[in-house]
C-alpha cells in the first residue's frame, strides 16, 4: 500500500499538493470545523435554567432571534459600520498603494515598512490610543477648545457608532495597503502605456484599464476587512457605548453574564450566515463587473 501510494504521489501533481495542504487542512478542521459544529449543534438546544440545558433538537432559538427587534437591529448595525468601515479603508489605501506602486521609484517596501509600523503595536493598545484621542478631555477636543473653534467638547466622538467606525477604519487599514500594492504593482505597465497611446485621457486609463487590472486586490481588501469587523468585539466594548454596540458583544453576553447559550450560537450562526452570503454577492458582483470592464 505504502509502495502505491509512493508511485501515485511521483506521479501525481493532485497528489503531492493534498499532502502539502494535508496540514493545512488538518488544523482548519481543527480550529474552524469543529467549533462551527458545536455551534449549529447548541443552537438547536434550550436553556432551561442557569445550568440546565435541554438538548432536543429545535429551530425555536432562530425563531426567537428574528422576534427580538434588538437582535435584528445589532445585526443591521453591524452589517452597516462594517460596510462604511471597509469603504473608507479603500477609499483612503487605494490612492496610497497607487502612488506607491507608480510614482516611488526607490525603497518601495521601506514605505510599506513606515505605513505599517504603527500597526506591528498591541491592538488593545491602538484602540485605547483612539480613547485618548476621542475623549471629551483628549487631543482631539483640547486641540479644538484651544483653537476656539467649538466652545464645548464634542461628546459624540466617543462611546458611539462614529467612534467605533474611526477604529476600526484605522485598525485594518494596513491590512488592506497589502492585497491592493500587490495587485496595482503586478500590472504590466506597457498596458497603461498601449492605452494612453491610443489617446485615452488618465481617467479612461484608470478606468479602463488600471482598476479592472487590481480588481483582485481590491477583492482581497473587500473581504479581509469587512469579515473581521462585520464581527468584532474589542472596538465597540471599549469605546463603541450603548450606541456603538453590535451583535458581537450581545453573542458575548448571551455566552456569558445572561448565559443562554442556545440563543447566542444561534445568533452568532446567522451573523455567520449573512457574512458567508454578503461575500458571495461581493465576489460575483466584482466577477461581472470584471468581464464589463474588460
Amino acid at each position: 500500500m505504502f509502495q502505491a501510494w509512493r508511485n501515485l504521489y511521483s506521479k501525481s501533481d493532485n497528489a503531492k499538493a493534498y499532502s502539502l495542504l494535508s496540514p493545512a487542512l488538518f488544523l482548519i478542521i481543527l480550529v474552524m470545523l469543529i467549533p462551527m459544529a458545536l455551534m449549529l449543534s447548541f443552537s438547536s438546544f434550550t436553556q432551561v435554567s442557569m445550568m440546565e440545558i435541554d438538548f432536543t433538537p429545535t429551530f425555536q432559538r432562530y425563531i426567537d432571534f428574528f422576534e427580538k427587534n434588538l437582535l435584528v437591529s445589532l445585526l443591521i448595525k453591524s452589517v452597516k459600520i462594517s460596510f462604511i468601515v471597509t469603504l473608507i479603508t479603500l477609499l483612503t489605501a487605494y490612492p496610497v498603494c497607487y502612488y506607491i506602486a507608480f510614482y516611488v521609484k526607490k525603497n518601495k517596501m521601506l514605505w510599506l515598512v513606515l505605513l505599517t509600523l504603527p500597526f506591528w503595536t498591541s491592538y488593545l493598545l491602538r484602540v485605547f490610543s483612539w480613547k485618548i484621542i476621542l475623549g471629551t478631555k483628549g487631543v482631539f477636543n483640547s486641540t479644538l477648545l484651544g483653537a476656539g473653534i467649538i466652545s464645548e467638547p464634542l461628546t459624540f466622538l466617543m462611546y458611539s457608532e462614529e467612534a467605533v467606525i474611526i477604529t476600526l477604519t484605522h485598525a485594518w487599514a494596513a491590512f488592506a495597503l497589502l492585497p491592493l500594492y500587490v495587485s496595482l504593482e503586478k500590472i504590466d505597465f506597457s498596458y497603461i502605456e498601449a492605452a494612453r497611446d491610443l489617446g485615452l485621457s488618465k481617467f479612461e486609463v484608470f478606468w479602463k484599464v488600471t482598476f479592472p487590472l487590481s480588481l483582485p486586490g481590491v477583492i482581497g481588501a473587500i473581504l479581509i476587512i469587512f469579515i473581521p469587523t462585520v464581527g468584532d468585539y474589542v472596538t465597540p466594548a471599549l469605546i463603541g457605548g450603548t450606541e456603538g454596540r453590535m451583535l458581537s458583544n450581545m453573542i458575548q453576553a448571551y455566552f456569558g453574564k445572561i448565559n443562554n447559550i442556545p440563543l447566542g450560537a444561534a445568533s452568532a450562526t446567522i451573523m455567520l450566515t449573512t457574512v458567508i452570503l454578503i461575500t458571495a454577492i461581493v465576489s460575483y458582483t466584482t466577477k461581472r463587473l470584471t468581464q464589463r470592464l474588460s
